[in-house]
């Protein structure tokens, strides 16, 4: 791609320009969130790019809250933000700001605008400020109110501020160009009346900078140099640019755009997680099928994959959507080796060996990870009475069906052979017990070399057995159907969360830990739900399952 020549991406290769012509010296970027919701994974790209970038270049990375709307935010949000870009690792030390903290510094930028003529207080109502602005192919037309003097409009912006005027009486726009083939250069508005507390300042203020005009202030004051968003302010670079070279900037910063991270099959609008959670649909900003940052972590993914992730992704001036199982497939990639691979029955029936010693209990050597001996090993205790997952018997098999059925001879994981010899039923015709025989001949480690068998299936000693809920997660969505009904509703998957109850796990899981990942042995990856989940009664969440449908370079 012509965007990574040299290995370098566009924007790298942009700032390598700016450093080499001596427009920079020290590279600042910074991530500046609206604490008006929780971050999602598409806030994560953002996050590790402009980290990374200012990591790379040994520059400074600011996080800071554009928290110039007090209508939506709140410090719950604030919170969540401050802890999810801590987890993926974007370390901002003592390099935390606020947009707030600049409200009087963005009053008098507004005073100077006025001042030199290219700022005035309008009285146009919203309804009217858009029919004068015009459309896309006619010009808009001046205000009625542009021509005010320069103190007149000192002594109204004044008034404003001092709380003399009513919400939406007047706003303070720019005095810029209303024939401009950009409509957010038609005089756009940069402050306006709004007489709400303030999670920062309190009641000190009742006017409030619109974004546009706020957010070049803010990357100036801090010193920002690529000031790097994404592509839906491409049309507003204009407007940025006019800001910062109006209030005179010594050393202005560069806003440059890249494209937007689109995920297939999941919902990152905040108006429609906003919905899921105040109807009760999702147990909250962080419930396991959102793909909000809180969400991955409380789900089992690692701040490791989604480095990954945005690294196979990469960075482009191209839209264009990722399949959810490259996310996917980036996780299980990082579990494989880190994570400790038990036994876990999801939906157990039981099952007796007949011919093994009654109360007899041993305890086998059994690895924590195949592929990974740093993990070490443990002991799993082996009884006559065991679990095993309903799927692994059939009372009358398909073909190449491999696993327990009457007069069939399987592989226990890490223990022995056992034969099928018969099975209980209750009224309802459920099998409720299978019987088997056992061959201590064919113990794991044993050498034995006899009978082959096709089949290995995992189990559960009851005696020593975890009770225990486990999720199981799949998108919220139909996938086949695309993420919204034709009347603009969301289409929700009514299988994106089955729960299943007394699921029985080795005693190994006794000591996991909220959070803790694991591989169910052929079930998938689970961790630790850190919400609900405790000692007495522990929740595993399923992280994804062993299958991919996305293969690297794809």
């Amino acid at each position: 791609m012509a965007e990574e020549i040299s290995g370098k991406n566009f924007i790298e290769q942009i700032i390598d320009q700016d450093l080499k012509e001596g427009k920079v010296t020290k590279v600042v970027t910074r991530f500046p969130p609206e604490p008006n919701g929780y971050l999602h994974i598409g806030h994560a790209k953002s996050i590790l790019l402009n980290y990374g970038l200012a990591k790379e270049y040994g520059g400074q990375f600011n996080l800071r809250f554009d928290d110039t709307n007090p209508t939506k935010e709140k410090t719950e949000f604030v919170q969540s933000i401050l802890d999810d870009v801590k987890w993926l690792g974007a370390d901002f030390e003592d390099r935390l700001f606020f947009a707030s903290d600049y409200f009087e510094q963005m009053y008098e930028a507004a005073v100077f605008l006025i001042r030199k003529g290219k700022a005035f207080v309008c009285d146009l109502s919203a309804d009217e400020i858009r029919e004068y602005r015009g459309t896309l192919t006619e010009p808009g037309k001046n205000s009625p109110y542009r021509d005010r003097s320069i103190e007149e409009n000192l002594r109204l912006f004044e008034g404003m501020k001092n709380g003399e005027f009513p919400d939406g009486s007047k706003v303070l726009r720019a005095k810029i160009d209303m024939s401009s083939p950009n409509i957010n250069m038609r005089d756009p508005v940069i402050y306006r009346v709004a007489h709400m507390t303030h999670h920062n300042t309190g009641d000190k203020w009742c006017i409030y900078p619109m974004y546009d005009f706020a957010h070049p202030i803010e990357d100036a004051i801090e010193g920002v140099t690529h000031s790097i968003c994404t592509l839906e302010f491409e049309d507003h670079r204009p407007l940025y640019d006019w800001v910062v070279r109006e209030l005179e900037y010594e050393n202005p910063p560069k806003q440059i755009e890249f494209a937007k991270l689109y995920l297939t099959n999941v919902i990152t609008g905040k108006r429609y997680i906003k919905q899921l959670v105040e109807e009760g649909i999702v147990d909250g900003w962080d419930d396991p099928r959102l793909v909000s940052i809180a969400a991955l972590r409380r789900r089992g993914f690692t701040p490791s994959a989604i480095r990954k992730f945005m690294e196979l992704v990469g960075i482009s001036k191209s839209q264009s959507s990722v399949d959810y199982a490259m996310l996917e497939y980036c996780v299980r990639d990082d579990l494989k080796l880190s994570a400790k691979r038990y036994m876990a029955v999801v939906d157990p029936v039981r099952l007796v060996i007949d011919n093994y010693p009654e109360g007899q209990v041993e305890y086998l050597d059994v690895e924590n990870n195949q592929e990974n001996e740093a993990l070490g090993s443990r002991k799993v205790a082996f009884s006559k009475h065991l679990y095993i997952e309903r799927e692994d018997f059939m009372e009358v098999p398909p073909k190449k069906y491999f696993r327990l059925f009457p007069d069939n001879e399987v592989r226990l994981k890490n223990a022995y052979f056992v034969k099928c010899v018969g099975y209980e039923k209750d009224d309802s015709g459920n099998v409720t017990v299978v019987h088997c025989t056992y061959d201590p001949e064919t113990k794991s480690g044993s050498g034995f070399e006899g009978r082959k068998v096709k089949g290995t299936i995992h189990w559960v000693s009851e005696e020593s057995a975890i009770d225990a809920e486990v999720r199981l997660y799949e998108n919220i969505v139909d996938e086949e159907k695309g993420k919204l009904n034709e009347d603009g509703s969301l289409n929700l998957n009514p299988n994106s969360l089955v729960v299943m109850k007394n699921c029985k796990l080795e005693q190994a899981f006794a000591d996991a830990n909220p959070g803790e990942a694991f591989q169910f042995l052929r079930n998938g990856f689970f961790c630790v739900d850190s919400k609900d989940s405790t000692k007495e009664r522990p929740v595993f969440n399923r992280i994804v399952s062993l299958k991919s449908s996305y293969k690297p370079g794809n």
